[in-house]
């Protein structure tokens, strides 16, 4: 039965928050993989490998990591991936990290197949990542009790876990692709998702978990809140706690966060960081510090994401040249920081 357990009031989700730590943190995916399949099926799940580089996330003063799931996964294996998760789960806490679950997301190839994931492709960000669900699954009611199934199985086998920190219900759940897949999407994919989010988090709900849940906020004006996109304004509604992805200078994103403020509930940064644009640690994590706005950055370890190349790699992908600067990313593959004095700022500012 959906909806047993109402939406957190502002006065719950504060004292919630009170409990934790500023959070910092980065999206996590390992050097190894290049989506959330090729992290988590069991023929290339690595333990050893997210060890070591959570050893790294530790080292920095980072205690959470926002991580994605996928439905297929349950579909091809629910026991083997409660197990793998469960493995995960015991290395974040062997850091001192909570992570911050992903359920579905609208980024990217919509058309996810299990098995063994195709190479990345030359020079180009974030390459192979896939969409949960697929535009298949999402334009298909029939397959949605297989997604509710997924939402309560999953969130209920950890929903009274210490060890999570959250549920991040849909990532950026309007986003049309239009630099990469925009051509592939159904053409109603907007209101399909809309429809799908109110269930998903009815699911969720449904499984009672003791950790909030989110979706992010990623395109809205905090000077126009009157122009909210039907989509922001249920993933507000619907949110426990706030959360948001902002790339952009300092003074927007303070702009950002006094606006969010104003709801009165906890506020996540999801998603910032990308140098060239402005977004850096050094500019970025003092503003937040002062406001208490939790911080998880795109990217950790440049691997097979490939995401330490710009979002335009997508037009001209960066097969003869490298970019000037990196876009996301901390660490090469061996650990080396990508910039030791940012590694030394963020170990300075959260106290490392």
């Amino acid at each position: 039965m959906w909806g047993q357990q109402p939406r957190w009031t502002a006065e719950a989700a504060n004292q919630w928050y009170a409990s934790e730590p500023w959070l910092v943190g980065s999206n996590y995916l390992p050097a190894y993989a290049a989506n959330e399949l090729e992290m988590w099926q069991a023929e290339t799940f690595d333990a050893k490998r997210i060890d070591l580089e959570l050893g790294w996330a530790e080292g920095l003063g980072m205690d959470t990591m926002r991580v994605f799931l996928h439905d297929l996964l349950w579909k091809q294996d629910s026991e083997g991936f409660k197990k793998r998760m469960d493995v995960f789960l015991g290395i974040c806490a062997k850091h001192h990290i909570k992570p911050l679950f992903v359920l579905f997301d609208s980024c990217w190839d919509p058309f996810p197949k299990l098995g063994k994931q195709p190479a990345p492709r030359p020079g180009i960000h974030n390459s192979r990542w896939v969409q949960s669900p697929g535009a298949a699954a999402l334009q298909d009611p029939s397959q949605y009790p297989r997604l509710e199934e997924y939402v309560t199985g999953v969130v209920g086998a950890f929903a009274k876990d210490d060890r999570v920190l959250g549920w991040d219900i849909w990532n950026e759940p309007d986003n049309p692709n239009g630099s990469s897949y925009g051509k592939l999407e159904p053409k109603n994919k907007v209101d399909l998702v809309l429809a799908l989010l109110t269930k998903a988090f009815a699911w969720a709900r449904s499984a009672e978990p003791q950790q909030p849940l989110t979706s992010g906020i990623w395109h809205e004006d905090p000077h126009a809140p009157d122009t909210l996109s039907p989509m922001a304004k249920e993933q507000l509604s619907l949110s426990d706690i706030l959360s948001f992805h902002n790339y952009d200078s300092p003074a927007i994103f303070e702009d950002e966060v006094k606006w969010l403020q104003t709801f009165q509930r906890p506020i996540v940064c999801t998603e910032y960081m990308a140098r060239p644009k402005g977004s850096t640690f050094q500019a970025i994590l003092p503003l937040a510090k002062e406001a208490k706005v939790a911080m998880i950055n795109w990217g950790f370890v440049a691997g097979k994401s490939q995401t330490y190349l710009p979002w335009d790699s997508w037009q001209r992908p960066y097969v003869d040249r490298k970019p000037t600067v990196w876009f996301h990313d901390i660490f090469h593959e061996d650990g080396t920081p990508y910039k030791p004095d940012e590694v030394a700022f963020i170990k300075k500012i959260t106290g490392r």
